[in-house]
Formats: C-alpha cells, structure tokens, sequence
C-alpha cells in the first residue's frame, strides 16, 4: 500500500519528545505563615506578623467549600502556621515537625469535609492551638490525636459556646520536607 510509518501512525513522535516551550503559570496566591496566636485572635494579619510566605495554587485554595461561623465570616480566610514538635508528635507521620499547615479559617463546622474521612483542625486549647480530629458528643469538644500513645482530650462547652467558638479552621493543606 506504499504507507510510511508516519502516515500508520496518528501522533507525531518528535512533537512528544520536544521539550514544551509555552510552560502553563498557574495562578498563585502568597498565604501568610504566622504565629498560633495570630492565627486563633487575629481576624486580619498585620504585616508585621507575617514570619514567612508560601505560594499555593489559587484553585487549590479557592477550591475549598466554605463554611464559617458569623464570628468568623469576616475573618481573613487563609492563613498558615508552621507546627512544632508539641503539635505534630499527636498527629505523626500525618503532621511532621515543621509542617506548614494551611487552615481555612472560613470552615468552623464540624460537619465533615469529606463523607467517611476524619477532617483535621486547628483547635483552640487555652492559649495553645493543636491540629486534632475534631467530634463533638454530650456538650464536649473530643479532640483525637492520630498517634495512640496520646490521649484524647476534652473541651467542655459552657451552655453559651458552641464547637465553632474553638475550631478555628480546618486544615486544607500541610507542606512537609521530606
């Protein structure tokens, strides 16, 4: 039939071989990593409290359903804190010593995130704020630690607090170095 192998065959072997000149950029956005403090009390993050940036695919966060309390609404939405040894060592190998954790501080509803999967937040705790699974049952926050060498603790609610008054977001992204 007097064909070529490049008649038989529809692609073009050197079109896959070359390197792509047009790289895609997509959007980003530069999220804020600050101290816990900030991140539990601050509805605004000052300049001045910025420690460090990470760039996260807009999409990405953008992507996320939210679900604030009223108390939070207004609330800069995406922020980020780097976890200590304190607050990985509960949720290893999930959460490693200096993890950057991105919470989206417009989800402070213990309805879960995703159907039959444990939706890990950042907890408010007294001054300290812990990445934990979060249940609520008979007027107390159960946080859950994912190790089993750690105990799980319980956050009673005054008759005037509800779970959304801890929660202060829920983890959306981590970034570990591995």
């Amino acid at each position: 039939q007097n064909l070529t192998i490049d008649q038989i065959l529809p692609l073009e072997i050197a079109a896959a071989a070359a390197p792509q000149t047009h790289p895609t950029h997509e959007p980003t956005e530069l999220v804020p990593v600050v101290s816990c403090s900030v991140a539990m009390d601050e509805a605004r993050v000052a300049e001045a409290a910025v420690i460090e940036t990470v760039q996260v695919s807009a999409s990405r966060l953008h992507d996320n359903r939210a679900r604030p309390s009223t108390k939070y609404a207004h609330w800069q939405r995406f922020v980020a804190i780097r976890a200590d040894a304190q607050q990985a060592a509960a949720m290893q190998p999930l959460v490693a010593p200096g993890a950057i954790a991105v919470l989206d501080r417009h989800y402070n509803s213990l309805a879960p995130y995703r159907a039959q999967q444990p939706t890990l937040y950042a907890v408010r705790c007294g001054a300290a704020l812990l990445l934990r699974y979060v249940d609520f049952d008979e007027g107390h926050l159960i946080l859950r630690p994912y190790a089993r060498e750690f105990s799980v603790q319980l956050i009673p609610l005054a008759s005037h607090e509800s779970p959304a008054d801890y929660l202060v977001g829920r983890v959306c992204l981590l970034f570990s170095e591995l």
